[in-house]
């Protein structure tokens, strides 16, 4: 039985060239997955994190998407250069990295989000 105690997802959904709403797949997150692949194993947490991909999140606009469970904490607009910090300071820390954390990017944006 899986004893995970975070899942991490993140948005690797790709649409068409220009199509209106955008994806996270065309902002990195595919290299993003790969990373926070690494950072667990790097980790050695391979036991208590999954890290899976995921088709669209609905906040095409503020991607790459990434959200953990069991918490449910949405980050926006996540880079490779941020996946230490989300590790370090969130999986393994326990607190929420606040500068990516979505619902701050749709309040500074005045958007809704997705969709």
């Amino acid at each position: 039985m899986f004893n995970y105690r975070h899942h991490i997802f993140v948005c690797i959904n790709q649409r068409p060239p220009g199509h209106p709403k955008g994806d996270c797949g065309s902002k990195g997150s595919r290299q993003l997955f790969q990373k926070f692949q690494e950072e667990t194993e790097k980790r050695q947490l391979w036991e208590t994190v999954a890290v899976s991909g995921s088709t669209c999140l609905g906040a095409c606009n503020l991607g790459p998407v990434v959200v953990v469970y069991p918490e449910g904490t949405w980050y926006g607009k996540v880079s490779v250069a941020d996946v230490e910090e989300i590790m370090d300071q969130h999986i393994v820390g326990g607190k929420s990295v606040e500068r990516l954390l979505l619902s701050r990017l749709v309040e500074a944006a005045g958007q809704g989000g997705g969709d």
